[in-house]
């Protein structure tokens, strides 16, 4: 399969996990129906620490950890709620990458982000998609890593959101091996062109508050022009 298949395999299963979160589910439960929707659907591996699906709610969407010490909580989907699911399909050499936060309200996911009522949630999902498309304004093939990490760092700042995730980057490059990754961070001078595609995945939350949000697509270049798979 080509990364394009791959990521097709992590679209699919994220517009089906909408459709399959409810209240009282464990979060066990979600990961499970998760990387057994993946494999259905060709996935043969998962590239990061062998998970598939890496599930927070609540308070625990602002936690950002390492694969190697993620465990999914023993904790059920409340009748308001946000989710996070993240998911690392693999089928030979090709990586997916692709993650959403959902909220939860009156028991039912919100599919549309003005019809979201609590406030701070609807803002944070905002941002998330807002700062999707300042990568698509701001980024050319000759940028560098380090120039993007630079540019969304400061709009987070003067808009009173943080970076949390735990090592301070908003990506990395796809590779076949985790360990060859490169990442949007401070000193990452290489031209994103460099690199045949890369993830844009922040992890973000507004100062002082207990909930994180999370938005991941896989970008290419195509004619000079990003593409988003």
């Amino acid at each position: 399969m080509t990364v394009a298949q791959v990521q097709l395999i992590a679209k699919q299963t994220m517009s089906y996990m909408e459709n399959q979160i409810k209240v009282g589910m464990r979060l066990q439960d979600i990961r499970d129906i998760a990387e057994d929707r993946m494999l259905s659907l060709g996935a043969t591996s998962f590239w990061y620490w062998d998970i598939g699906a890496f599930i927070f709610s609540g308070r625990d969407t602002r936690r950002s950890v390492s694969g190697k010490r993620y465990r999914t909580k023993d904790k059920r989907v409340e009748c308001d709620d946000i989710v996070t699911i993240d998911l690392s399909p693999q089928s030979g050499d090709s990586w997916g990458d692709y993650a959403r936060t959902f909220v939860i309200e009156g028991g039912e996911v919100v599919r549309d982000i003005d019809a979201i009522k609590n406030a701070e949630w609807r803002d944070g999902i905002a941002m998330t998609a807002k700062l999707h498309e300042l990568l698509s304004d701001f980024v050319s093939p000759r940028t560098t890593f380090e120039a993007l990490y630079n540019y969304i760092n400061r709009f987070l700042k003067v808009n009173g959101y943080i970076n949390c995730d735990f090592l301070g980057n908003l990506g990395h490059s796809i590779a076949t091996d985790k360990g060859d990754r490169i990442y949007i961070e401070k000193g990452n001078t290489a031209e994103l062109s460099a690199v045949e595609y890369f993830t844009f995945e922040p992890h973000i939350s507004i100062k002082r508050s207990k909930y994180g949000f999370k938005r991941e697509d896989i970008y290419y270049f195509q004619d000079n022009q990003l593409v988003k798979l």
